[in-house]
């Protein structure tokens, strides 16, 4: 059969996914049938079943590598030196024939590849003993190509930014400083790029959101904008951020800090009764934020606490409408609601895990994304009207493969999604599990249904959100895109001449800038994961109740309570063999017929807490009754 080429995804499992650069679905490549081909790296397959509904491959020949740097650590055999890489996803040792220092055992450094066959490197950082304060995320960092200092030329640049904006400025800038607006964020944000303003007038809303002109210091051809490119958004693995701009910048003269003239850009949006924007502007502002409010100080007011945040209650008051109004909008055309709870992880100083708790959104944190939202549609709706080349954030329908084993999951809670390229069928299927036991189960599934949304010159509409039209426009400090969209509107108004030489770099800056998103994620999830086990370590030898979240042909991995997850292995559970039946999404006996569904509550006890794989390790206690999951449903 005819070669495919593609982008290689290797799971820590072993096996791996070659998604077709040509478009079709992902061809699936057993461990054995690698070849030495690693993560990310581009090669080309050639099928060698197509039978049962998935396409298996094998790799025929490696084009393109994806990396070539490696985290991990130093061992001597003899007289030789190896490195052995944190990642399991590449199972070799590496020979290091130039590295003559001194290393005390697990000593973990950063290393590169200086020949692929034979496999040989050099190290080009030490990053510290294994598993002390901060170097195990370092590692991560280190390990997809991040640096978090900036480059000299870059911080040279940063540090010749004016501190203020000069009168000469703000006097071409229409003035906003009369408004009383507010930033609302967490307790420790310090990068502060949105500001909001809200009235009632004559039964309508006036709704102000202010975005940082982060356009206005950062330059096309800079060194800023350069750095800016190459790291495409900041990163917040769980002790730190990395940030997509310098401090003097980010944190600095373009954050919207209180009591300080900052420059914006406006997008002011007249709001019928019913929550429809009939009139809108979006020009560059100078505003000064008069208050800097915390989620927690937003929900109290929103409690009920009637003398706190009064300067700021008609503002807070009319966002609140404007919230309710916004979100039932988004509800009746048939955005769909991924709002899960996401697992925070508490440190100490010096970045050891306290404590595992479930973050859910609050209200204050709903009004700030209904606000962001709106205001990211208007200006994409805007760039369309007047035909300005842009980037947008786009999430395509789901393909008809992967909504067909989401279906064959539903089916054991008696749910169907029938039309499936409608946001609304998926919507209607979610709310009918909202606050039953198995609804995290259902969702995580309907998401992972979803195309990844990423960034395109193209406007494609956003399925998750049932937009026509989406942007991204209101996080300039820490995501290149949004810099983009601000650089194409200033251009739109200063020099429309230029926009077409600015609008033939899209196609490449989108790219880009959604490979580094994917980067951002992957980073952040490793470190979580690495903090999760780190927490658990102490438990090791406990019981836990827990809810299998997946299954494979190895075993089921489970979820606490708390978020962590881990996996049982199928060889370790007793009294029968286990065989996985792909389209039950189960573990089935074969002499018992004893099962082990996605959904099921078990008894298991925590066997190991392995922090290089970042992994929990789990064996079954008892198969505990099933928790009524869900009642009999269907749409």
């Amino acid at each position: 059969m005819k070669a495919i080429v593609g982008k290689l995804s290797v799971n820590l499992k072993g096996f791996g996914f070659v998604t077709p650069e040509n478009g079709g679905a992902d061809i699936f490549i057993p461990p054995e049938n690698l070849r030495g081909a690693l993560n990310g790296d581009k090669v080309k397959v050639k099928i060698v079943d197509d039978r049962r509904g998935r396409r298996e491959g094998f790799v025929v020949e490696i084009l393109e590598r994806a990396k070539n740097i490696f985290v991990g650590t130093l061992n001597k055999v003899g007289k030789k030196i190896f490195f052995t890489p944190d990642d399991k996803r590449f199972d070799q040792k590496i020979i290091l024939p130039k590295f003559r220092e001194k290393f005390s055992a697990n000593t973990k450094v950063v290393v590169k590849i200086i020949s692929w066959q034979p496999l040989r490197g050099e190290v080009t950082e030490i990053l510290g003993k294994e598993n002390s304060p901060g170097v195990e995320v370092r590692g991560i960092l280190r390990s997809h190509g991040v640096e978090e200092n900036f480059p000299p030329e870059v911080l040279g640049e940063a540090s010749r930014v004016e501190l203020k904006p000069s009168a000469e400025e703000i006097s071409k800038r229409i003035d906003r400083r009369n408004l009383k607006i507010v930033t609302i964020d967490g307790e420790d944000a310090k990068d502060l790029d949105d500001g909001v303003y809200a009235e009632e007038r004559d039964g309508e809303f006036f709704l102000g959101v202010y975005i940082a002109d982060v356009s206005f210091y950062v330059r096309p051809k800079t060194f800023l904008d350069r750095a800016a490119f190459e790291r495409g958004t900041s990163i917040y693995p769980v002790d730190r951020v990395v940030p997509m701009l310098p401090p003097e910048l980010s944190n600095g003269i373009c954050s919207l800090n209180a009591g300080v003239d900052r420059l914006a850009f406006a997008c002011e949006m007249k709001i019928s009764a019913a929550g429809n924007v009939v009139d809108y502007k979006i020009f560059p502002t100078v505003i000064r934020v008069r208050r800097r409010l915390s989620y927690t100080q937003v929900n109290k007011f929103l409690d009920g606490e009637k003398n706190f945040l009064a300067d700021c209650a008609e503002n807070l008051h009319a966002l609140k409408k404007i919230h309710a109004l916004r979100k039932k909008i988004r509800e009746a055309r048939g955005a769909i609601d991924f709002n899960l709870p996401e697992m925070k992880i508490i440190l100490n100083a010096a970045g050891k895990p306290l404590e595992i708790t479930k973050r859910v959104q609050s209200v204050a944190e709903s009004i700030i994304e209904e606000c962001m939202l709106l205001a990211n549609e208007t200006v994409a709706e805007h760039t369309l009207k007047k035909k300005i080349p842009s980037l947008y954030r786009v999430h395509e329908i789901p393909s008809p493969e992967k909504v067909l084993t989401l279906n064959n999951l539903l089916a054991h809670f008696s749910l169907h999604i029938s039309k499936t390229s409608e946001p609304r069928a998926f919507q209607k299927v979610l709310a009918k599990v909202k606050n039953f036991p198995a609804e995290k189960i259902i969702t995580t599934y309907a998401l992972r249904t979803m195309q990844q949304a990423r960034y395109s010159p193209e406007n494609l509409g956003h399925f998750g959100l049932a937009a026509k039209f989406y942007t991204h426009f209101t996080s300039p400090i820490r995501r290149y895109p949004d810099l983009i969209v601000h650089r194409m509107l200033r251009a739109s108004l200063e020099t429309p001449q230029k926009i077409s030489a600015l609008a033939k770099s899209l196609e490449e800056i989108s790219k880009q800038s959604s490979e580094r998103e994917r980067r951002a994620i992957d980073i952040e999830r490793e470190a979580l994961d690495l903090k999760a086990v780190e927490f658990m370590q102490q438990f090791v030898g406990q019981n836990f109740d827990a809810m299998i979240e997946s299954v494979t042909s190895f075993g089921f991995f489970v979820e606490l309570e708390n978020g962590a997850d881990g996996l049982v292995r199928a060889a370790t559970i007793d009294g029968d063999y286990y065989a996985f039946v792909e389209k039950e999404f189960a573990l089935i006996g074969n002499a018992t017929g004893k099962s082990f569904h996605v959904g099921d509550w078990v008894r298991v006890k925590l066997i190991s807490a392995n922090t290089k794989l970042r992994q929990l390790t789990f064996e079954l206690v008892s198969d505990v009754a099933n928790k009524d999951l869900i009642a009999e449903v269907s749409l």
